[in-house]
């Protein structure tokens, strides 16, 4: 009876000290020195570093390759000036305006802003026609003297909103392009860069009933070739074996939108990261029958370039996995987790969601079909049975600057720790 309340007390507190390192982990991934863990000022390197000591601190082993797999990719960054105002009101980066993941440099003054009716934008003769007088302008003063063109994306939806978004990309090849929209923003990572700006502004930053704005800004766009690095480490089974199961998550985010705006990637995914770093602690301590493998990836938010490297570069053989499992927005939970793949593979669902209506640990297990939505993917396609976890919660920041740690609840963190550890432990053998 003794060893039963002993038994009882330390588990809950094991956990509790799990869900407190996790959140500290978190908190140092989202800070401003490791810059949104991007292509500005080697944020996805800082982070790299920190997570393989966090591996070494942890007791974890390394494959003959290393701790480290680099990769290279090309990605448009913006590394130094970000301002932006209309009519003379400055505008917040991040928070009243932000720029295409593909947009060009340029550096203007008193740059003239013309609102295209949509009802022009929509047809191509009377476009044209607004467009051509600009368009026969040659030599090195024609960025100067040709205007920018506003397109106002408020209530647009379906194909209207397509229409207009591509008709924006295609503009940006000759001239600025201004979207006013009333929608959050959500960024993202490009490897491309149009000629000219592409700015997103919100409605209400500037008065839209007029027909011509002045503008002043500085956006500065390189295109470069980024080398980044996966970090990959393992708890060596019990006994020596030959399998492995795996669990995955991308440390990388979306970085600095110039030097004074960062994407902090709370719940995307310095939670997932903070997880995978758990799970190694625990491993390592609480060794099972087969190896126990570790990758935090980067490149995801590029297009998951860092896991397809890994299947086309693996460190072991790839038909050696008996499960992978890989995690992301860890960073709520209230309304439960959704795993992608679930029907593809049904036996394995059924355990997992077994495991969780035994234990009462979340409200919902919800199933989803194949996406290609996270780094789960090339491993499946590989023939690596897998799945792609991520929480259902109140907190909807995705992708921008609001990801921060202190919107994170960390409700079902522990919860989902403790599912993941049975349920890597379950594995058929």
């Amino acid at each position: 009876m003794r060893n039963l309340i002993v038994l009882l007390f330390v588990v809950p507190f094991a956990l509790s000290a799990q869900v407190e390192h996790g959140r500290q982990l978190v908190k140092t991934l989202c800070s401003p020195e490791f810059h949104g863990r991007g292509y500005v000022n080697s944020g996805d390197s800082i982070a790299a570093e920190f997570i393989a000591q966090e591996f070494k601190n942890a007791g974890c082993s390394t494959f003959k390759q290393g701790l480290f797999q680099p990769f290279s990719f090309r990605v448009n960054t913006f590394p130094g000036k970000m301002t932006l105002s209309v009519n003379g009101r400055e505008l917040k980066p991040g928070v009243d305006f932000i720029v295409d993941p593909s947009s060009g440099d340029g550096d203007e003054r008193k740059q003239q802003l013309i609102v295209i009716p949509m009802e022009t934008a929509l047809n191509k003769t009377k476009l044209n026609a607004e467009l051509s007088p600009y368009r026969n302008r040659k030599g090195s003063d024609a960025r100067k003297l040709n205007p920018g063109f506003v397109f106002n994306l408020v209530g647009l939806t379906g194909d209207t909103l397509k229409k207009i978004e591509q008709l924006s990309t295609e503009l940006a090849g000759e001239f600025l392009v201004m979207q006013v929209v009333g929608t959050k923003f959500t960024w993202s990572v490009s490897e491309q860069q149009y000629k000219f700006p592409l700015i997103q502004v919100q409605n209400g930053a500037f008065d839209l009933s007029e027909n011509k704005f002045t503008i002043d800004y500085t956006i500065d766009a390189v295109v470069r070739n980024h080398t980044a690095r996966n970090v990959i480490a393992y708890a060596p089974a019990k006994k020596r074996s030959a399998k492995y199961i795996v669990f995955t998550a991308h440390y990388d985010h979306l970085g600095r939108m110039g030097q004074e705006t960062y994407f902090p990637g709370g719940n995307d995914n310095a939670s997932g990261t903070a997880m995978l770093l758990e799970l190694a602690r625990y491993f390592v301590q609480n060794p099972i029958d087969v190896n126990v493998v570790f990758m935090a990836f980067a490149g995801e938010e590029a297009g998951l370039i860092g896991s397809h490297h890994y299947v086309d570069n693996p460190f072991f053989a790839l038909e050696k996995i008996l499960f992978l499992t890989n995690i992301d927005i860890m960073g709520s939970g209230e309304e439960g987790v959704t795993i992608v793949n679930a029907t593809l593979f049904p036996r394995e669902f059924k355990t997992l969601t077994e495991m969780n209506k035994k234990q009462n640990f979340l409200a919902k297990i919800a199933s989803r079909g194949p996406a290609a939505n996270s780094d789960h993917y090339f491993f499946t396609q590989a023939g690596v049975p897998a799945f792609f976890m991520y929480t259902m919660g109140p907190n909807k920041h995705y992708h921008d600057v609001y990801d921060t740690y202190e919107e994170l609840s960390f409700a079902e963190f522990g919860d989902i720790f403790q599912l993941l550890v049975d349920f890597g432990t379950c594995m058929p053998r």
